[in-house]
């Protein structure tokens, strides 16, 4: 990111925080909770975002070196991944085209061929047929037409996108734009490498997961022994691209960045980043790292999804956490003391812990209160549920999967109206 945006930012969030008042988008929405439980609109959710739209399937550090592979299943499509051996992306259904059973049942590994445990027919990592066992009894096989199913797939800016539809075409400079694009290109992710990764598997709708990603209103409320040491929250530095948002909100080491000379001002020491990625995906950036954040729906039930949380670090960042060294220790404390406000200040947590403390704040935390919404929305009584003028993220998100679902437009609160009424 370019360091004059950077510093832009910065001043936005301190301006904030010297008035004591956070972003205003104008306006009050109410949006029907039926959103949260409709089954027929989750089916279409399913078809039009998850089984007909790009889909993020993991970065490129997922596929570290040729015949590298992994496979997932998030979205009803058994996808295989690899990196074949002229080191390209590939993606196929993982099913093989005798009956149709999976080729591997691993979720990650190195390749060079993958055998079906049914009939031992054989897959070389490009997709392609090379063995067909016992062919003289089976009869002839034109191997040339009967590799895997291969996907459209597409390796940009670190990240391994796939189209669910093999007959489907997309550009991922046209799914970003030219801003956004420019933006994720300048964070070099190609060059990070995995650490870790969990499941959230959880009663919610995927939507209200998704809300957990979009305001800051909450911090000093539901986080205030864990995230809420470490964040100011209620303040919010926010750009729309199309469908696609940035978010920034202020970390408490804002405050020592001021005293330094604009120069030296960098985003990752005064504050967090995330990217919301259309429909379904929060790129977090912090100091050396960047979680990736996949929710899906369970389909068939409105009241269940999952998500997958994976951290991928600059190659020298979890040498630099585990160093005794004083030198880049500044960079490296933001989210390092989550669970333990006691410590001494700048004190550096494991990368093990810092990701721990992480998952568990979204899954224990942000997670456990949407489990609740779900509940309420289930009940028919909580009708419509408020979003507020310090909330432009959750309007912009809900906006854009109306849009794409033709449903009408969320209902601005009229002036003088009782928003506690309405509800």
């Amino acid at each position: 990111m370019q360091h004059k945006l950077q510093v832009r930012i910065l001043k936005e969030l301190i301006a904030q925080l010297d008035s004591g008042r956070n972003i205003d988008s104008g306006e009050q929405y109410k949006m029907p909770t039926d959103v949260y439980v409709d089954q027929n609109l989750a089916e279409r959710e399913w078809q039009t975002l998850f089984r007909s739209h790009p889909q993020l399937i993991g970065m490129s550090a997922d596929l570290p070196e040729k015949n590298s592979y992994f496979t997932v299943e998030e979205f009803g499509i058994p996808v295989l991944a690899t990196r074949d051996e002229q080191g390209n992306f590939r993606a196929f259904l993982n099913a093989c085209r005798h009956r149709g059973v999976s080729v591997t049942r691993e979720n990650k590994g190195v390749a060079k061929r993958f055998v079906c445990p049914f009939h031992a027919w054989t897959y070389a990592s490009n997709g392609s047929l090379i063995g067909v066992s016992e062919e003289q009894d089976f009869g002839p096989i034109d191997k040339r037409c009967n590799g895997l199913i291969e996907l459209p797939a597409a390796e940009r800016y670190g990240m391994l996108w796939v189209h669910p539809q093999p007959q489907a075409s997309f550009d991922v400079d046209e799914l970003f734009g030219e801003a956004l694009a420019k933006e994720l290109a300048s964070h070099n992710l190609q060059d990070y490498v995995f650490a870790g990764d969990k499941e959230i598997d959880k009663r919610l709708n995927w939507k209200l997961a998704n809300d957990t990603f979009g305001e800051t209103y909450h911090f000093q409320k539901l986080h205030r022994d864990t995230l809420g040491q470490v964040f100011y929250g209620n303040n919010l530095a926010y750009e729309e691209f199309g469908r696609h948002h940035r978010f920034v909100t202020a970390s408490k080491s804002i405050d020592e960045v001021r005293a330094r000379p604009e120069s030296e001002w960098k985003l990752s020491h005064g504050a967090i980043l995330i990217y919301y990625l259309f429909p379904n995906i929060q790129l977090l950036f912090n100091t050396g790292r960047v979680s990736v954040v996949r929710i899906y729906p369970v389909h068939g039930d409105p009241a269940h999804s999952i998500t997958r949380l994976a951290t991928y670090c600059e190659p020298s960042y979890a040498d630099l956490v585990m160093s005794t060294d004083a030198q880049g220790r500044e960079d490296l404390r933001v989210m390092t003391d989550i669970y333990d406000p006691n410590k001494p200040a700048g004190s550096i947590a494991t990368l093990e812990a810092t990701m721990e403390a992480f998952y568990s704040t979204v899954e224990l935390e942000d997670y456990a209160m949407g489990e609740k919404q779900q509940r309420a929305a289930e009940s028919g009584v909580s009708q419509e549920v408020i979003f507020g003028r310090n909330e432009p993220p959750l309007h912009h998100y809900h906006r854009c999967f109306r849009e794409a679902l033709d449903m009408p437009p969320l209902k601005a609160v009229d002036a003088g109206e009782s928003v506690v009424a309405s509800a």
